[in-house]
Formats: C-alpha cells, sequence, structure tokens
C-alpha cells in the first residue's frame, strides 16, 4: 500500500500514523497502536518496503478490522517479547495451536506518544504472567527511530548502482519497573511480503532449528556460511539459528516492481548473554539469537525476519537494556539487488 494511502486509512479509521522524515528523503511511518514502524519508503517512491494488513485496503475495513476481537496485526516492524512459551502460551505445556494468545497488553499494547526533543518516542508499560512459573511481570517498553545513512555510500565498486534507498536505525529498550522477574527479552519482527527468500550469514554452517511445521524439500539450503530459506509455503513453519555462529545480519529478498527488493537487519549479538527463547517443546535449549517465520493461512501471507535481544531479570544480571539496530532497504534490477545482497550478506548469495 502506497504512503497516502495508508496515513489516509489509518487516520480516518482513527489510528492515526506519525511520520518520521529523515535527512536522505527516507520516511518511516510509525503507528502508535501496537508501537510499529508500519512502513519505509525511499525517497520519492510511495511504495512500501514492508508488508501491511490486506485490511487497511479501505477505511470501512480497517475499522472492522480495529474493533474486532482478533489479533490486530496491521504489520511492519513489531516488538514482542520472550520467552514465547511463556508470554503467549498461557496453557503451558499445552502447545496446541489453538491455544496460542497475543498478549493484548503487549500487543497492541497502550503505547503513549512523547514527541518532545524531536524525536517520536513510543512507550508502553504493562504488567504479564509468565505461563511456567504463574509470576506476574511488571515492564516498561520503548521504541523509538533515527535516521540510517546508505551503508554502501562509500563502496566505490558499488558506485554504478541505481537502485532506491531506504533506512532507519530503530532503538528499543525494556525495563524491569516491579520485582526481580524471570529472564525476558526483547523480540523484534519484521514482516515483508511473503514469497521471497530469507538469507541469513553464519561464521559457521548453520543447523536450523524447525520450531514448527514442515518445511518442504528445497525450501532451506544450507551452506558452510549461508542459510536460504525460500519462503513460499502454505500454512506456518519457523526456523531458529544459534546466536554463538549468527552474524548479526540478516536479509530478505522479494520480486518487486519487475525486479527485486532487498531488506537487510543490522542488529547485535552477543552469545555471552543470555538468549531465553526456546524451540516450543524443549524448554531448555537456550541461545538463539536469529528467527524467521512463514506466515501463510489464518494469519495472513507475509514473512518474518527475526532477532532477539539478550535477556534482563533474576540470572540475566540487568533490569533494563536498550537495543539498537538498523534497517537498510533497497530497490532496483535484479542484478544490482543481487550484488548489494553480495556484498552486505554474503558472496554465496
Amino acid at each position: 500500500m502506497t504512503y497516502s494511502h495508508l496515513v489516509e486509512t489509518l487516520a480516518a479509521a482513527g489510528k492515526p500514523a506519525r511520520t518520521v522524515q529523515c535527512p536522505d528523503g527516507t520516511r518511516v511511518l510509525l503507528l502508535p497502536y501496537g508501537g510499529r514502524v508500519l512502513g519505509l519508503f525511499a525517497p520519492g517512491d510511495d511504495e512500501n518496503f514492508y508488508w501491511t494488513h490486506p485490511a487497511l485496503a479501505s477505511v470501512e475495513s480497517a475499522r472492522a478490522f480495529y474493533s474486532s476481537g482478533e489479533w490486530q496485526n496491521s504489520g511492519g516492524d513489531r516488538t514482542w517479547l520472550a520467552p514465547e512459551v511463556d508470554i503467549f502460551f498461557p496453557r503451558y505445556p499445552d502447545l496446541d495451536p489453538s491455544t496460542y494468545w497475543q498478549p493484548r497488553e503487549l500487543d497492541p499494547g497502550d503505547y503513549q506518544v512523547d514527541s518532545s526533543g524531536g524525536i517520536v518516542k513510543l512507550t508502553n508499560r504493562l504488567s504479564l504472567t509468565f505461563s511456567r512459573s504463574g509470576r506476574r511481570v511488571d515492564l516498561e517498553m520503548a521504541k523509538w527511530v533515527m535516521p540510517a545513512a546508505n551503508p554502501l555510500r562509500d563502496e566505490a565498486a558499488l558506485a554504478d548502482l541505481t537502485v532506491g534507498y531506504a533506512g532507519y536505525t530503530q532503538h528499543t529498550a525494556l525495563a524491569l519497573t516491579g520485582a526481580e522477574a524471570r529472564p525476558v527479552g526483547l523480540w523484534n519482527l519484521v514482516q515483508m511480503p511473503h514469497g521471497g527468500e530469507l538469507l541469513i550469514p553464519t561464521y559457521s554452517k548453520a543447523e536450523p532449528k524447525i520450531y514448527m511445521g514442515s518445511i518442504p524439500d528445497g525450501d532451506l539450503v544450507v551452506s558452510s556460511q549461508l542459510v536460504r530459506y525460500r519462503m513460499r509455503a502454505a500454512g506456518e513453519q519457523k526456523i531458529g539459528i544459534r546466536a554463538v555462529i549468527t552474524s548479526g545480519r540478516a536479509g530478505y529478498c522479494y520480486p518487486s516492481r519487475g525486479g527485486l527488493a532487498l531488506v537487510v537487519r543490522n542488529f547485535s549479538v552477543n552469545p555471552s548473554g543470555e538468549y531465553v527463547d526456546v524451540p516450543w517443546r524443549e524448554p531448555n535449549d537456550l541461545g538463539y539469537s536469529t528467527q524467521a517465520c512463514n506466515v501463510n493461512g489464518r494469519w495472513g501471507q507475509f514473512s518474518e525476519l527475526e532477532y532477539h535481544v539478550p535477556a534482563i531479570g533474576t540470572g540475566a544480571g540487568d533490569s533494563r537494556c536498550e537495543d539498537i539496530s538498523q534497517v537498510w532497504a533497497f530497490r532496483g534490477a535484479s542484478a544490482d539487488i543481487l550484488r548489494i545482497a553480495r556484498r552486505l550478506l554474503s558472496p554465496e548469495v
């Protein structure tokens, strides 16, 4: 959906968005409802790099969507919390998909907007009950965005490229506001159009962990320093990659306007930190920093690039944290985008 269409539809549906205009012309569309970066637009380009829910196509369907009792997944770049089994399976160890629940305190939450100092900051104060311990945890989440210059701007070997670029730096913060609690960590997920290919560079050969679903033969290819995941299957599937071998960068490439679009997330990985999200049926298998989820079913059609931040709380050593990551997005001719992918991700692309 175009920038102008999204802005007008959201305003008419009673969920107004905020635009952050970067010095290079990048437009970042923030939706306080749900605390999301809903849109990313290159200078002079109205086409979104992100997936947004089809209900936002019209004012009428958007109003119906936001008044429903369903999970109101608007799309874009959202921030959740881990461990998933504690927060999204309230009847754990019952892992029946029908019991999966997005706590409304978390998503959409109750994000308050503070625009002082020229920065649009979204803050959500919430309490959650962890299913394994039964304990209530009081938290404060915050997120805001800043510019991110094109990482290729000084690369002479790529000076001949004619591609569109948009990017931003995302800050997310988490703090315990009550008593010490079981470890809890930030979990950032960006949703993009379905049917593309995820590229995860690694320091050594990965053994992707299948969290759910069955991935068709040929859709998941692992080489010595790259995981390639073609996200096109029906249903829902999810993989995880261990922190100790991940580089802190991943990209997603998909068809766009006769060429390709590439969205790269650049993030910090600290294998010494506590990565507490676990495969659903293996609650002691810790240490996964990078994940991907293919969704093609009841929740819509989109592909998620996900990463986790080391946890805070009892045993993790801290009661607050702040994470900084970048999103770099490019659109252009296929040959040009593949050259960028080889430069930013892996020569094996």
